[in-house]
């Protein structure tokens, strides 16, 4: 135990090194193709109902077969990244997604579409989990916070990407050049990720120090840090049991994700509903999107400097404020402005609760498992929200739907300020 210590607390003294930051531009890249296919599934599915190639029925099917997969994928991902390894995970999901994105784009009929969508959604769903914590595991204990949250910066950065590229090749090429294309992107990514190392804290955990070493010394081949004692990486986190543990994640990353993509789904229809039509408003809905990456810009420089509980925390409650206050807006400037503040309130928790925070809440054996499980819990109760929110227009009126996000967010608050860990700056074990 001694020894674990020993070499754990060599990771967390390490500089970024050229292996570190190779990895972070592959996991970032894996990242990025992740928030692109979301957003590419879905201008494929108007695409294809509106060219009669598929049904209203077979379309619904296609979308909810992604998040079957991406559901799927994640609680996979926990089990083998934890019993087989981090690079076996890794590696394996994004030849899942490869092969079957690309595969898609020769699709003779909606029945084989919906079942490559199914297991490419299989293969995203890992890698959101592994990915960030691989940066998590390789990242250096000061800096651990800020470099989970940038690659959450550059995953968010696919959706604007995405919607731009999809609104100039399908009009021209059609959509079986985008599977074409994003296949083959992913395909190249896999081939580069071959060679990356096997995650040192997991080789740890499971006695392999000596291969835990070799990793190590390439991470230090900067220099190590002489003044991590101000940063206390010694102090191991004093942890909940695994349930408590558990119990915070599913709560804070299901509503991390519920309320953003409520808010994103349905604003414009709530909004219609009241008499402020901004479907059509490409600059109100511009503006507003601006948002995403000034929030993870914000969580990035708050999530080390003031600690992961003191940014969370005040971001739920902000939400829960800006979500009320939305519910009573009845000129354009107000949902403008409010709406911005929301989104930047969404993303510092995107950045700070599903990069950072959740993989720190769990020991390295079980770290993968717990994430994916949360992820995963998470993607059903997306699945299940549209139905939700449905009936609640038939019962109520859209103001208690943006009181319903406040209150989601506001007990997610209360929920990390009462059982969660604070993990900033300290051995993650």
């Amino acid at each position: 135990m001694e020894q674990q210590m020993e070499v754990q607390e060599r990771i967390d003294k390490t500089k970024e090194s050229p292996l570190f930051y190779k990895i972070f531009a592959l996991v970032a890249g894996g990242m990025f193709l992740d928030a692109c296919d979301v957003f590419l599934a879905s201008a494929v599915a108007t695409t294809i109902l509106k060219s009669q190639w598929a049904t209203l029925s077979q379309e619904s099917y296609f979308l909810s077969s992604g998040f079957l997969g991406l559901f799927i994928g994640s609680i996979l991902a926990g089990f083998i990244g934890d019993f087989k390894g981090r690079k076996v995970a890794y590696q394996f999901n994004l030849l899942l997604f490869s092969v079957f994105t690309f595969l898609a784009a020769f699709a003779p009929n909606m029945a084989f579409l919906i079942i490559c969508r199914l297991v490419a959604a299989i293969g995203l769903g890992s890698e959101i989990v592994t990915g960030y914590a691989m940066i998590n595991e390789f990242a250096p204990v000061q800096t651990r916070g800020r470099w989970c949250a940038i690659t959450a910066l550059v995953a968010n950065a696919g959706a604007p990407v995405t919607l731009v590229t999809a609104s100039i090749i399908i009009p021209r090429f059609g959509w079986r050049v985008l599977f074409i294309g994003v296949g083959i992107v992913a395909g190249v990514l896999w081939y580069l990720r071959r060679d990356i190392p096997e995650s040192p804290r997991w080789l740890i955990a499971h006695g392999r120090m000596q291969e835990a070493n070799k990793t190590i010394e390439k991470l230090e081949v900067n220099g190590v840090r002489e003044d991590t004692d101000s940063f206390a990486p010694k102090q191991v986190i004093h942890r909940h049991s695994f349930g408590v543990s558990l119990f915070v994640a599913v709560v804070a990353v299901s509503a991390v994700i519920v309320c953003q993509f409520t808010f994103t789904s349905w604003v414009p229809t709530l909004l219609s509903q009241r008499g402020l039509n901004i479907s059509n408003s490409l600059w109100t809905t511009a503006f507003i999107e601006i948002g995403a990456p000034v929030g993870c810009g914000v969580g990035a420089i708050l999530v080390d400097r003031i600690g992961r509980k003191k940014t969370i925390i005040p971001a739920f409650f902000m939400t829960a404020v800006f979500g009320f206050l939305y519910a009573q807006q009845s000129t354009m400037t107000g949902v403008i402005t409010v709406g911005f503040m929301l989104e930047v309130c969404f993303y510092i928790l995107m950045a700070a609760v599903v990069a950072v925070y959740t993989s720190e809440l769990f020991e390295t054996k079980v770290r993968v498992r717990g994430a994916g499980i949360a992820n995963g819990v998470a993607k059903l109760f997306t699945v299940a929200m549209p139905i939700v929110v449905a009936w609640m227009l038939k019962v109520s009126s859209p103001s208690v739907i943006f009181i319903t996000i406040s209150g989601i967010a506001l007990f997610a608050g209360i929920v990390v300020w009462v059982f969660g860990d604070e993990t900033n700056q300290k051995n993650i074990g």
